[in-house]
């Protein structure tokens, strides 16, 4: 029964699409200037509205915000569609493919293809549907479900469904479709406005298998996420960007089972919320991008031991936040299993001056980083991160009370703080030498110059050549400057070089990286062969 032939009885708190924009029925009537019934939207745009509610000094509803009202007719207002219905106008036609020869290719009568008529069509069709394992009917206006029985016999092998940015107003509404969906691990409900039941508990049979769930632009808070959270008692992967997630409280009994949370674009108030979620037992995987985060601190260890906090975590991203202090990577070593890191950081670039100085200075201060920004620290490139730390701070090290003898090496504990690596570098290449501090930041061309002897030692007829190159050189470049001197092709010379400090033979073979990437110093050898 409806209150008019195109408004349905339960039409104030539904969701309805007007002109490709999203809003929700606040208020069913008559409005005495404009003859008919009319309804009044709480858009999600509020850009969208021309009031709050009010038309002519009269309230008929409320928003929340000063623009997000307006009135319009039922009969150009969609209240949506129930999900078979949907599934089948997105899949169905391809499940009359007709009659097919051995290749798949169509029988045809004349140019015309032969189709399938009554119980043949209707197997082939099923067949299809049984097919099904990943289905999206995203924007598709989906609301409700007719025939709820029907979905178990029609699909019943979906494993991940998208119904993200359609028209459901709760969670039982979503748990009508999936408690028939006994494979389903992964759901997107993204760009939902979900009102949570009273007892979310009732619902958990409809998400038993749910490994995998995105809720994001969903305007949910952190409380209302622990409050749903019995609903998916072996959920993995929770995936909650851009939601209204400020404040965090420890989850308690729920979503322990954890191995990925994603809590990116959320006005996260400070880093201490972090404490909250830190202790989750299995997550592997945090995701904090664009959170607001201005430093990490991990308290309950000192400057070089290592946090209970996030025992098991592997992977973090923290970029796009505004973190510009070193001594927030220096916490992050205190993370036990950290291996891969995400930190575009420019506030911190911008202390620095240089991308590439900043990505050096995260290696050597985490030892145990494999993939810094998606990219794999070879042994090379943490060699000579490392050497280049333990020569820049050499200086600061001293003036603390560092010593190149071990028995009288005690560096203040404000060093130690500041750079807990320090003393682990100094074991692992030796304390630096007084000529390695001697050296110094140069921002000039020419005081940049790399001063090089160049061998080729099998070749023993060609002359040592000395060059003085700039550190920036990339180590295409350097070919191109030896194919002019030898006229051999760059593509056919394998570069190495070999230290002056060191009797060890390093490969150059990565053209895109300049010479201070490998910590070639003046009057270090490169040797050339082909």
């Amino acid at each position: 029964m409806t209150q008019s032939d195109s408004v349905p009885c339960d039409a104030v708190g539904r969701r309805i699409i007007y002109r490709d924009e999203y809003g929700t029925v606040c208020f069913v009537g008559t409005v005495p200037s404009a003859a008919g019934i009319w309804l009044g939207v709480e858009w999600d745009n509020p850009e969208r509205g021309k009031h709050n509610g009010t038309h002519e000094g009269v309230q008929y509803f409320q928003c929340s915000h000063p623009t997000g009202g307006s009135f319009v007719r039922p009969q150009k207002a969609s209240f949506g569609i129930d999900f078979l219905s949907a599934l089948k106008d997105r899949y169905g036609h391809e499940g009359n493919q007709g009659i097919q020869d051995s290749q798949g290719n169509p029988l045809c009568w004349g140019k015309r293809p032969i189709e399938l008529m009554g119980d043949r069509d209707t197997e082939v069709k099923q067949r299809w549907f049984d097919a099904l394992l990943i289905v999206s009917i995203r924007e598709c206006q989906v609301s409700s479900v007719d025939e709820e029985d029907e979905i178990s016999n029609i699909c019943p092998n979906i494993i991940e469904l998208d119904l993200s940015k359609n028209l459901f107003v709760s969670w039982d509404k979503v748990a009508q479709i999936t408690l028939h969906l006994r494979k389903l691990e992964h759901l997107d409900l993204s760009q939902n406005k979900l009102a949570i039941v009273s007892n979310p508990v009732s619902l958990s049979d409809a998400f038993a298998n749910l490994k995998s769930l995105a809720i994001q632009y969903n305007g949910l808070t952190w409380a209302q996420v622990l409050e749903c959270a019995p609903m998916w008692p072996v959920l993995e992967r929770a995936h909650l960007s851009s939601n209204a997630i400020s404040v965090l409280e420890r989850p308690v009994s729920v979503l322990q089972s954890l191995t990925l949370l994603d809590l990116s674009s959320n006005p996260l108030a400070g880093e201490h919320q972090l404490v909250h979620i830190a202790y989750l037992p299995r997550l592997e995987q945090l995701i904090l991008s664009n959170t607001g985060l201005t430093s990490l601190h991990f308290e309950d260890v000192q400057p070089d031991g290592k946090t209970a906090m996030f025992p098991n975590l592997k992977f973090l991203a923290i970029d796009k936040n505004r973190i510009s202090e070193f001594s927030s990577v220096n916490e992050l070593n205190k993370l036990q299993s950290l291996e891969q890191l995400k930190f575009c950081d420019y506030a911190m670039v911008e202390s620095e001056k240089n991308a590439k100085t900043v990505r050096q200075l995260i290696i050597a201060k985490l030892g145990h980083l494999n993939i810094l920004n998606r990219t794999e620290i070879l042994p090379e490139e943490r060699r000579g991160a490392e050497l280049d730390y333990r020569k820049r701070f050499g200086k600061e090290w001293l003036k603390a009370g560092g010593h190149q003898d071990p028995k009288r090496n005690r560096p203040d504990e404000e060093f130690c703080a500041e750079h807990p690596r320090y003393q682990v570098l100094i074991d692992k290449y030796g304390a630096p030498e007084d000529s390695e501090m001697e050296q110094q930041k140069f921002f000039a061309l020419k005081d940049q110059l790399l001063a090089l002897i160049i061998r080729c030692p099998d070749n023993p007829d060609q002359k040592l050549l000395e060059k003085k190159l700039p550190d920036s050189m990339t180590i295409q470049k350097v070919r191109g400057l030896l194919y002019r001197l030898f006229k051999v092709p760059g593509a056919e010379l394998k570069l190495t070089y070999i230290s002056s400090k060191m009797d060890m033979e390093i490969d150059m073979d990565n053209d895109l990286k300049p010479l201070s990437y490998y910590s070639i110093e003046s009057g270090d050898c490169i040797l050339v062969r082909w």
